[in-house]
């Protein structure tokens, strides 16, 4: 009897643990928030809802509200530089392949499953943009439409993502 009691001790202890961290898990979930008509982008201010194009959402830990963006460039731009030493819970994009181009909301996707068309002839609120998909189909029918090159999350590079506002490119300035 000695001997059970203490085995079923330590068994009931490791259930509860265990069911303990299954809870702090979910409860630390981290889900996509929805754009509202205040929303502003993090980098400049810009009213998302106001501009064309898939946004973008940088979940921070210790930060109750994410960082959104209203262009995936930026949001690459800022999470690619090598100074970028906060913590990220998640990373969120909208899926063009259901969402309008022209008032992008809903359809959040995780960003680093996703695949993205840079160089199309599509902008977004900053110009020329990173079209971000759910399916790789769907991006592949949006680069033979709009042109462009299907990437990962992983082969997006910094050299991709330069916000130089286009004025270095701008011959007419």
């Amino acid at each position: 009897m000695k001997l059970v009691r203490p085995t079923f001790i330590l068994a009931a202890l490791a259930v509860v643990a265990l069911t303990a961290c299954g809870q702090s898990e979910t409860a630390s979930a981290v889900v996509p928030l929805e754009i509202g008509q205040g929303t502003s982008c993090a980098l400049d201010g810009m009213l998302l809802a106001d501009y064309p194009g898939p946004k973008a959402q940088i979940h921070y830990a210790g930060q109750a509200e994410p960082d959104f963006f209203c262009d995936t460039v930026e949001m690459f731009h800022l999470y690619l530089k090598p100074e970028q030493v906060r913590a990220v819970r998640g990373l969120f994009v909208q899926d063009m392949g259901k969402a309008d181009w022209e008032q992008p909301r809903d359809h959040w996707i995780d960003a680093k499953s996703a695949f993205y068309v840079h160089g199309s002839k599509r902008h977004g609120s900053m110009g020329p943009t990173i079209a971000s998909f759910a399916l790789e189909q769907d991006a592949v029918k949006f680069a033979a439409e709009y042109g462009g090159k299907v990437y990962r999350f992983a082969d997006v590079t910094p050299d991709m993502v330069v916000l130089d506002g286009g004025a270095l490119h701008d011959s007419n300035m």
